[in-house]
C-alpha cells in the first residue's frame, strides 16, 4: 500500500476537518495510521464507525468512484498541492478536483456573502471578481447561491479562472439550480471537494468547507453577510491563517450589510470600496 491508496482509505472514512485524525496522520503519515488502525491500535469504542469503515475500505472502489465522475484525486504528495492548505489546523486529507487543477495554483481572492443579496451585493461581487481577474487573480468561492454564485459569474463574464469549493460530492449539484454554472466554472477552472462522489451536503460540511475556501485564497472580501453568517466564519478562518480581510460596507439600515459592519467594527476586516482599495490593501499586508 502507497501513501495514495492510504489517503484514498482515509479519505473515504473520515469526515473532513477532524483534528485528532488530521494530527495523527500528520505525525505518523497516512501508511501507519491505516496499518495502525488494521492492527487494533485505536479505541474500538471511541472511533467504532470510523475503524469499521476503514478496515473495509477498497483503494480500487475508491477511485473507480472518483474516476467515473471525471475528477482528480489530489494528495498533499502531489506537486500540484496547494501549499497554503497546510498552514490549516486540520488539512483535508485529499482533495477531489474537477477541471483544471493548474488553477489551484493560480494567486486566488475569495469572495463570500449571504445567499440572499441585494442588487448592490451582487453588483458589487461581480464587479470585484472582474476587476480581480483583469488582473489574473482567480476568485474562490463556495458555489452557493447569493453572492458566491455572482462572484463566480463576474468571473466567467470576464474570462477568467474561478474555483467553487463545494459541500457535497463532486458529482451532487448543489444546489441543483447551479448544475450549469458548475460546468462552466470546470471548464477554465475548478470544482473541489474533500468528500466522497454522492455525498450529500449536511450543515456541519458547510463550516468545514469553509476553512478550504480561506486557505485557498490569499485574501477574502465579505461583500454582505447577516450579523450570524457562515460568511463571518470564513472570514475568522482567514484571520487565524493570517491572511488580509476585507469587508464591503452597506447601508446602515440593511439586515444583509451587519456582518460586514461587524467585522469592519470589530477591527477583523478593512473596509474596501474599490477594487483599487482592494488590490493596495492586499499588496500592502505583511
Amino acid at each position: 500500500m502507497n501513501d495514495k491508496e492510504a489517503r484514498a482509505i482515509l479519505f473515504s472514512s473520515i469526515e473532513g476537518g477532524h483534528v485528532f485524525w488530521s494530527r495523527e496522520i500528520k505525525s505518523l503519515g497516512p501508511c501507519a495510521v491505516v496499518e495502525r488502525v488494521r492492527s487494533g491500535g485505536y479505541d474500538i469504542v471511541k472511533y467504532e464507525k470510523t475503524i469499521s469503515k476503514i478496515r473495509n475500505a477498497s483503494p480500487d472502489f475508491i477511485f473507480n468512484e472518483i474516476n467515473r465522475t471525471q475528477s482528480f484525486f489530489l494528495t498533499p504528495e502531489d506537486e500540484m498541492w496547494p501549499q497554503t492548505l497546510n498552514d490549516l489546523a486540520s488539512p483535508p486529507i485529499a482533495l477531489i478536483v474537477k477541471g483544471s487543477v493548474a488553477a489551484l495554483q493560480i494567486k486566488s481572492l475569495a469572495i463570500v456573502g449571504t445567499r440572499n443579496p441585494t442588487n448592490y451585493g451582487v453588483r458589487v461581487a461581480g464587479d470585484f471578481a472582474a476587476g480581480f481577474v483583469d488582473r489574473e487573480w482567480a476568485i474562490v468561492s463556495g458555489g452557493a447561491y447569493g453572492i458566491d454564485a455572482a462572484a463566480h459569474k463576474g468571473a466567467l463574464v470576464a474570462e477568467g479562472v474561478t474555483i467553487a469549493v463545494v459541500a457535497a460530492g463532486i458529482d451532487v449539484h448543489y444546489p441543483a439550480g447551479h448544475a450549469r454554472l458548475f460546468e462552466e466554472i470546470a471548464e477554465t477552472g475548478a470544482m473541489v471537494c474533500e468528500v466522497m462522489p454522492g455525498t450529500r451536503a449536511i450543515p456541519a460540511r458547510f463550516l468545514t468547507r469553509n476553512r478550504l475556501i480561506a486557505a485557498l485564497s490569499q485574501a477574502t472580501l465579505v461583500v454582505e453577510a447577516a450579523f450570524r453568517s457562515g460568511s463571518l466564519r470564513t472570514a475568522r478562518d482567514a484571520a487565524e491563517l493570517m491572511r488580509p480581510v476585507m469587508a464591503i460596507p452597506g447601508p446602515i439600515t440593511s439586515p444583509t450589510s451587519e456582518g460586514c459592519h461587524r467585522l469592519i467594527g470589530e477591527r477583523a476586516a478593512e473596509v474596501v470600496t474599490s477594487v483599487v482599495d482592494a488590490v493596495e490593501f492586499v499588496s500592502a499586508f505583511k
